[in-house]
């Protein structure tokens, strides 16, 4: 499977390292709006061209991951793109996601394409356990928690602040309403009760801190809903204290079963990641080769990990599949 990479930042060089580990995959070309000289990857041989000549060498990949953020890149990369390759992304706009679905589906059918939108684990992981848990125990309540740990979404978000050099937003679960969780309790919890998010940020000289502040806490489906702390620091303390990007989280689902709903269940799917964008990565470079392999038979349109069957994940044969892990 020949991969192509569009944007090389901590996402684009993680899909680097999980094609490293996948023998079945082939890295053939980097895209970058940047200037290409600039860019050293980590594959000896392996061109960097710019954005613009993309088409180029549509007939040369199997599958383009798009590795551009959520907010601006991918609503216009993903359908743009799905009209000349196959293409996975890692949207993750919960809230965006129909609409993303549906303007991917029409560009990819058209040219007869399949594009996965979503991947990564939160939505990819999380949301199938999700629906495994609700369809189980379908008498039961969901409570999904994310972290501790650094959001590339939402620090992305942060980062395309006018006066924003750089910054880091980290995700913080309410231990409290987690143990409440865990207990079977059954607590009613709203968004803000469940999560607090921190936001470490360098602002540029003379920016206004309080309009940037203001502009982070009343961001609609990034902070608006929870409780921010927005803390601003100097470009040196970023580097030595915040340069990690690690996350995780915990997907629980309580539910009753038996004829009088007498028994308790807690399902819980937990991740601990020193690295969000290396696992998101791995997590896409396995969707992938469903991508390659749903088109090889015929499929097109936009699909999410929902539409997947488990067994395309994996390079390894039914036979070897029903004999080393069912």
């Amino acid at each position: 499977m020949k991969i192509g990479i569009l944007g090389y930042g901590n996402l684009g060089k993680g899909i680097e390292c999980a094609i490293k580990q996948n023998p079945d995959c082939e890295l053939k070309a980097v895209f970058t709006r940047r200037d290409p000289s600039t860019v050293k990857l980590l594959t000896a041989g392996v061109p960097v061209y710019n954005v613009k000549d993309i088409l180029a060498h549509k007939d040369e990949i199997d599958v383009l991951v798009l590795c551009g953020g959520s907010a601006t890149d991918l609503p216009e990369q993903t359908p743009e793109y799905a009209k000349y390759f196959n293409v996975i992304d890692s949207f993750d706009t919960h809230a965006k996601i129909p609409q993303h679905f549906a303007n991917v589906d029409a560009a990819a059918k058209s040219s007869n394409h399949v594009a996965l939108i979503s991947a990564g684990w939160d939505p990819g992981m999380f949301s199938l356990n999700r629906l495994y848990a609700n369809c189980i125990l379908p008498n039961g309540t969901d409570y999904t928690f994310w972290g501790k740990g650094v959001s590339q979404g939402h620090s992305d978000a942060i980062r395309r602040i006018e006066g924003v050099k750089n910054g880091k937003q980290y995700t913080i679960p309410v231990q409290a309403a987690l143990d409440a969780v865990r207990s079977g309790s059954n607590p009613e919890l709203t968004t803000r009760q469940k999560h607090t998010r921190e936001c470490f940020v360098v602002a540029e000289e003379g920016a206004d801190k309080a309009r940037i502040e203001k502009e982070i806490k009343e961001m609609p489906n990034y902070f608006a809903d929870y409780d921010t702390t927005v803390h601003f620091i100097s470009e040196e303390e970023l580097l030595k204290n915040h340069s990690g990007i690690p996350h995780g989280g915990f997907v629980i689902r309580t539910g009753k079963t038996g004829w009088d709903n007498e028994f308790n269940n807690v399902i819980e799917y937990s991740l601990k990641l020193d690295s969000n964008p290396a696992f998101t990565s791995s997590v896409i470079i396995a969707y992938a080769r469903a991508v390659n392999r749903l088109q090889k038979e015929g499929k097109s349109g936009c699909i999410t990990v929902f539409d997947v069957a488990p067994a395309y994940l994996s390079p390894l044969s039914g036979d070897d599949l029903r004999a080393h892990l069912l």
